[in-house]
């Protein structure tokens, strides 16, 4: 089977040709259809969060059951699934407590590897995924089936980018109508928060961008206001729009230190600042007085892949795609096979694109 192998950090891909040992206990053997490319792959093969090199990337994905293991019994060969890194054992005290995303089970893929090259030599599952790959093999927990007519371009981006944006809204801070939203970055995730807020009544949706293209996209995922933060000073307008005082809720999907402290500032008093994008190890200090913590009772707290109960929030958030009440096509700018990865990878890093998809 290909797969697309990054062997250095920051290296171009490689593709060639490698092999999969079978599903072990409890693990499923997916043929992939689709893998989005997220920034977070960008980011941990360029070797910004530490995977072991070599590596396969990609984690936002969708494809066809190939084969399962032994004590598999949620999917069987021929069901459609998505395929997402969060995993989670039904065990452990978060998965008992109704936060499976938050799951503490060391799972063998955090440490091993099914992946193969020519000489043998083991290539890391980057997310436990790997989803640059023809298949890839994953812990049962990992996938959920969705319908048939479901298209995996679309299905492939609820893996990662939708859940964490729609989610850090929806899930985690549960957003209420009325309440005033912002939401630092109009990326993939950042459209998703945008969508989010506007699903469930915010008002007002302010995206901050400092990418006038991203802001018009905004525009169509429910943006109400948008502010481009190289031309004003974005606090000041945010201020502005919700009415002096702040913004209730601020959800930062830059992961950029500054970015945090900015939108921290933008909250209102008892305002809540959410950290959702991903940062790294060179771009990852606040610094803030505690004074800005007590002055206004304000709160900065975090959001991991939305909050996302996958086998409940997938299948909720397919429903509200065939219903029309959820943007997906419109997150996809292009579509490429996997000879061309590196291509798609670009136009992400460049921000040319918000989700660029490989297809297989």
């Amino acid at each position: 089977m290909k797969a697309a192998v990054g062997y250095e950090p920051g290296k171009p891909l490689v593709l060639e040709d490698v092999t999969l040992d079978p599903p072990k206990y409890r693990e499923v053997k997916v043929k992939l259809s689709a893998t989005a490319v997220c920034h977070s792959d960008i980011h941990a093969l360029n070797g910004d969060l530490g995977p072991i090199f070599p590596t396969i990337g990609g984690h936002e994905s969708a494809g066809v059951v190939d084969s399962v293991g032994p004590g598999v019994t949620t999917v069987k060969p021929g069901d459609h699934v998505v395929v997402s890194l969060v995993a989670n054992c039904g065990e452990c005290y978060f998965c008992l407590s109704a936060m499976p995303h938050l799951c503490e089970y060391p799972f063998p893929l955090k440490t091993e590897s099914r992946f193969k090259n020519k000489k043998g030599q083991s290539l890391s599952q980057m997310f436990k995924v790997g989803g640059f790959a023809e298949y890839t093999i994953v812990d049962h927990s990992q996938v959920v089936k969705i319908p048939n007519d479901m298209e995996m371009d679309c299905a492939a981006l609820l893996a990662c980018g939708v859940i964490t944006g729609f989610g850090s809204v929806v899930w985690r801070t549960e957003v209420k109508s009325m309440h005033s939203v912002v939401v630092l970055g109009a990326g993939g995730v950042g459209l998703n928060s945008v969508q989010g807020a506007a699903f469930s009544g915010a008002y007002p949706v302010i995206a901050v961008d400092v990418v006038d293209a991203k802001l018009e996209a905004a525009k169509i995922f429910g943006a109400t206001h948008v502010i481009n933060a190289k031309k004003t000073d974005a606090i000041a307008e945010v201020k502005k729009l919700c009415y002096g005082r702040g913004a209730d809720y601020v959800f930062v999907t830059v992961g950029s230190g500054a970015a945090m402290t900015q939108g921290f500032r933008m909250t209102g008093g008892r305002g809540t600042c959410v950290i959702v994008g991903l940062p790294t190890p060179t771009d990852n200090t606040l610094s803030m007085s505690p004074f800005e913590f007590l002055d206004r009772e304000r709160i900065l707290t975090g959001s991991y892949m939305g909050s996302t109960n996958l086998q409940i929030g997938i299948p909720k958030l397919v429903e509200l795609y065939k219903a029309g009440k959820l943007k997906l096509n419109e997150l996809i700018t292009n579509h490429y096979p996997l000879e061309k990865i590196n291509i798609a990878m670009d136009e992400v890093l460049a921000g040319k694109a918000l989700r660029n998809l490989i297809m297989f």
